[in-house]
């Protein structure tokens, strides 16, 4: 269905600003997600890190450590990635982003060592950071149907983490993977070409709830009307101040444990999913014709379908629905009493977990889908809540730090699972991440005592 179809329900610049967001919003999760495809091939395919005096053997370590500089910058950069898009504009930035993220898998493709692969994978994590304050800011100053906006964005989303790392997949079983990340930098460029000509007014929203005054929405938290960004150290330390004096403290806090589960339960999940299925990786050629088959007319082995990864991709795109529903429930209810709900639910599947999904495959698919759609719901209920503790004219800084906190700190909740795993076992790993869900539940709660009624 055409993006104008399904943003019907909203006004023009609504459906402008809407449908850039998720088209960017899909790129950048679908490089996210095929990024780790890659690194199994690396793994086989080089032998050592040459850095020119010295080399690296090529092991999970240092592979994943080298992967992990892109990765960590795409949580970091979302700080000054907020900071700049208050001063120079969301539809910069996000032009800004495509276009990088299609030169750094363009540079991918033609990578002749994994150093200049570790070089491209950078300069992805810092075009890719800039996105979420980018867009969200967007979202949240102009888009009048702000719940429906973070709907349709977190539904693009979820189609990228999803379908992005399965396509990526099934190319890879035909194509050598630098002709695969080269036809993955296309998508990118031909969205930045279609940003360039987007028309809509950033802070629509923001003039028509202060009445036709764009100079920001009133700040729930200190009476006082939203700034224009920072233009020096001084001010983002006073504003960065301004901003955790109040409400958006908690916010902080309960995103970054957000970010915790997410990254914790997401890590590891495929591997957990194939030791509790426990079937063997099916073989392509049960499932396609024998022409098709690459190997299938010489003695190489024949290429097989990983069940578990499939399952994997199923409950990240089960997402979808949990990103529609928690965006609706927005304009609906206080954002609040959603977090306190969903983030409840992920505490509650974390505990049954294990428990359902060794009753068979039937209940597996029922726990990982209910895992899927809450896991997800929450980011709508989280995004708008942002909006409503910050001014608008510091947006920009508000999604930066909460992107901090979601990827940057949030990154830890990998390493925190990898450690549980290593000393413990996966019961232990899913009582931790019930932790962590309970811990966001509690700030819920008190965001929900404490914020006064809007008149």
């Amino acid at each position: 269905m055409p993006v104008g179809d399904v943003l019907a329900d909203v006004n023009r610049n609504d459906r402008s600003i809407v449908a850039l967001v998720m088209l960017a919003h899909g790129m950048v999760h679908t490089y996210e997600l095929s990024i780790p495809i890659f690194v199994a091939l690396w793994l086989h395919e080089y032998t050592v890190i040459d850095l020119g005096l010295t080399s690296i053997p090529v092991t999970t370590a240092s592979l994943g450590l080298m992967v992990g500089l892109g990765f960590a910058l795409f949580g970091l950069g979302a700080l000054p990635g907020g900071v700049l898009v208050d001063r120079v504009g969301s539809k910069r930035l996000i032009v800004g982003c495509l276009l990088g993220m299609a030169g750094s898998f363009v540079l991918l493709a033609a990578a002749p060592n994994l150093v200049v692969v570790a070089l491209a994978l950078v300069l992805w994590g810092a075009a890719a950071s800039v996105y979420h304050p980018a867009g969200l800011r967007l979202i949240s100053t102009g888009v009048e149907a702000r719940g429906t906006g973070f709907a349709y964005h977190g539904i693009a989303g979820n189609l990228g983490i999803g379908f992005g790392p399965f396509l990526t997949a099934l190319l890879l079983l035909f194509f050598d993977w630098h002709v695969v990340a080269g036809v993955l930098a296309v998508p990118a460029l031909v969205a930045a070409a279609f940003a360039t000509r987007a028309d809509f007014e950033e802070q629509a929203a923001v003039a028509a709830a202060d009445g036709g005054d764009e100079r920001g929405e009133h700040d729930e938290t200190t009476g006082d009307k939203a700034g224009t960004g920072v233009s020096s150290l001084g001010e983002f330390v006073s504003q960065s101040k301004h901003l955790f004096a109040g409400g958006f403290a908690l916010v902080f806090a309960l995103v970054m444990f957000s970010g915790l589960y997410y990254r914790g339960v997401t890590t590891f999940l495929p591997d957990l999913l194939g030791s509790v299925i426990g079937i063997e990786p099916v073989p392509i050629s049960s499932v396609l014709p024998a022409a098709l088959v690459p190997g299938s007319d010489s003695a190489t082995a024949t290429p097989t379908l990983d069940v578990e990864l499939y399952v994997y991709a199923g409950l990240l795109t089960i997402g979808v629905l949990g990103q529609y529903v928690g965006g609706k429930l927005t304009d609906r209810i206080r954002t609040e009493r959603g977090l306190v709900v969903g983030f409840g639910a992920l505490a509650l599947v974390a505990v049954a977990f294990l428990p359902i999904a060794s009753l068979g495959v039937g209940p597996l698919l029922a726990i990982c889908a209910l895992l899927g759609f809450f896991l997800f719901m929450v980011q709508p209920f989280y995004q708008a809540t942002v909006a409503e503790y910050t001014p608008a004219g510091l947006r920009g800084l508000s999604y930066g730090f909460t992107y901090l906190g979601v990827f940057g700190v949030g990154a830890l909740g990998g390493a925190i699972a990898g450690y549980v795993l290593a000393v413990a076992d996966s019961t232990a790993l899913f009582t931790v991440l019930a932790g962590f869900a309970a811990a966001a539940t509690l700030l819920g709660v008190t965001l929900l005592r404490r914020r006064p009624t809007p008149a």
